[in-house]
């Protein structure tokens, strides 16, 4: 039995719709149903940090204060999203086998090739670009990898590109660790090599993202699933905005670019689905 959970005081009902309304108002992102574990489970670090009782009160000291900068810690904390090295193999794998031979024979002229992790979180899935187009023979290619997220601070984790054991273990193949990564402590270090063909930026999905392009490529994996139809719709859009034409977008495995077919083509390559900007 979770005792800490028994013997904490409930959020109450007005408070968890003040929560509800606050993560939407700032980010988007529809937090539904009974979620009141999970509330808990992310918003408690921050009632311990302020010195706080409870999550009611926390939800007190922000209507009180207006306080934005704990206000945003509640949407950042709502937000985090889960990743790990070569989420979804089969997607790198159609990268491999056919995306990047694909740009190595059209852009050979040019040698440069831009990308985005739309969803970035701790750098893993960007990290994992940086490592495959090494491994294909793109060192000498002008890369850009721009990485994004609505969290400051899991960016800056991602950043430093430092990962405890745990991380490493899930995706990344032990010869690329052995390659690209040192000990550092307890932790893992990434090599500057691979840090630097990646950049951060904070973004919030919901503005308008074209400047950002054109990218080859854009992944927008596992995120989409939490927001309202039509914000989903509109952060499509703006995505197909940023693509070259022909280029690929890869959503995860529970989402789809459903009632867009006038901006993607759906094409199944192996076992990863991939949408072409048309």
């Amino acid at each position: 039995m979770d005792t800490t959970r028994a013997n904490s005081p409930e959020i109450g009902t007005e408070n968890y719709r003040f929560l509800q309304n606050h993560v939407y108002t700032h980010s988007g992102i529809v937090l539904e149903g009974d979620k009141h574990y999970l509330f808990e489970s992310r918003l408690s670090p921050i009632v311990k940090q302020l010195g706080l009782a409870t999550i009611n009160d926390l939800c007190a000291l922000i209507r009180a204060t207006g306080g934005y900068e704990v206000g945003m810690q509640v949407v950042t904390a709502m937000t985090t999203n889960e990743t790990y090295f070569f989420r979804d193999p089969a997607h790198y794998e159609a990268i491999r086998t056919v995306l990047l031979p694909r740009l190595r024979e059209e852009r050979g002229d040019t040698r440069k090739l831009r990308f985005w992790s739309a969803a970035a979180s701790t750098g893993q899935e960007a990290y994992s670009l940086a490592m495959l187009l090494l491994q294909e023979g793109f060192g000498g290619w002008q890369i850009q990898i721009t990485g994004t997220d609505f969290s400051p601070q899991v960016l800056e984790r991602a950043r430093s590109g430092t990962y405890q054991q745990i991380e490493v273990n899930r995706g990344l193949p032990v010869s690329l660790l052995v390659k690209h990564f040192r000990r550092s402590g307890v932790n893992w270090q990434l090599s500057e090599e691979i840090i630097k063909m990646v950049k951060f930026e904070t973004i919030d999905l919901r503005k308008s993202m074209r400047s950002l392009g054109p990218f080859d490529l854009v992944f927008c994996r596992n995120v989409l699933i939490y927001f309202d139809a039509e914000t989903k719709k509109n952060i499509m859009r703006e995505i197909h905005g940023t693509l070259f034409r022909g280029g690929w977008f890869l959503l995860g495995g529970a989402e789809t670019a459903f009632g867009l077919d006038d901006l993607f083509e759906r094409t199944p390559i192996g076992g990863a689905t991939i949408y072409a900007a048309r």
